[in-house]
């Protein structure tokens, strides 16, 4: 099985939140977990937000996106499927950043885990499996 996963569901398994042991599941079962390659940069500015509110250290930070990171079997191009995001972002009046989790979806086969409810709920909309 092939399985997309955008930050907000690995900042759910990273610190333990409550939908962790799913999403966990979910990508244990994966032959193959893809991500755009705007992964990295969104992770870790999230985890740069919980440490400049004092939530977590510097070191603890790093240590979460490391592991997030590696998370990925493979990151896909965003030069690949930007014009794709781009027209379902107009389409569903949504950010392009999460079209581009939906679009490495879809083009690979793959369930979608995310704990945004707005892009499940696209996802289905979409035919997109979606693990919400």
């Amino acid at each position: 099985m092939t399985t997309v996963i955008d930050v907000s569901a690995t900042v759910e398994i990273l610190l333990q939140k409550e939908k962790c042991k799913k999403y966990r599941d979910v990508l244990e079962k994966s032959s193959s977990v893809l991500a755009p390659d705007i992964y990295v940069s969104e992770l870790t500015n999230t985890l740069w937000k919980y440490y400049s509110r004092k939530l977590y250290t510097e070191t603890e930070c790093k240590k979460y996106i490391r592991l997030g990171i590696g998370y990925i079997d493979r990151f896909i191009d965003s030069k690949n499927i930007w014009e794709e995001a781009f027209s379902e972002g107009i389409s569903y009046k949504h950010s392009v950043y999460d079209m581009l989790y939906m679009v490495t979806a879809r083009r690979n086969g793959g369930t979608l885990i995310t704990s945004d409810s707005t892009l499940a709920a696209i996802c289905k909309k979409c035919r997109v499996e979606v693990c919400f």
